[in-house]
């Protein structure tokens, strides 16, 4: 059984598989008439599942006509999906920005799900037992460290 925000992500993922496209455009008020949500719950949907770190770019229009654009970043060149996830890293990283990135090297079978879990461990605040803005620095580091290396195999 999925949860709501599951089954609009599917739908959305879809919309890219029949299209044939790198760029899908819905509209928020559609959508929640569609799956019989409130138009907040596809803005959760589209900030958590479909972000850069996750591969993608979202452009928005509010009011009548409004829409929300989303455009695939080409990933299946491995190199250039690894370069843009670290132009996304600055000098420091969340572990849910973390957790992102993770998830779109698994969605795009740059790793495994047990080398998903491995860096997950490694980055988790559990592990790095350090005031926020020195963990966030070092979790930036640990990823700057290890995207060069999947890039790789």
């Amino acid at each position: 059984m999925h949860n709501m925000s599951d089954i609009i992500e599917q739908y959305i993922k879809q919309l890219f598989e029949e299209a044939q496209a790198d760029v899908v455009e819905i509209q928020r008020a559609n959508i929640a008439e569609r799956f019989d949500c409130v138009p907040s719950q596809l803005n959760y949907v589209i900030k958590t599942r479909f972000t850069n770190e996750h591969g993608y770019e979202i452009e928005s229009k509010r009011g009548g006509g409004g829409y929300i654009r989303i455009t695939k970043i080409e990933t299946k060149d491995h190199a250039n999906y690894i370069k843009h996830l670290l132009s996304l890293i600055g000098t420091s990283l969340s572990q849910q920005q973390a957790y992102y990135i993770i998830d779109g090297l698994l969605e795009n079978d740059l790793i495994t799900e047990r080398e998903a879990k491995m860096i997950a461990a490694v980055i988790d605040r559990e592990t790095l037992k350090l005031d926020v803005a020195a963990r966030d620095i070092i979790r930036a580091n640990i990823m700057k460290r290890l995207l060069p290396v999947i890039n790789y195999y």
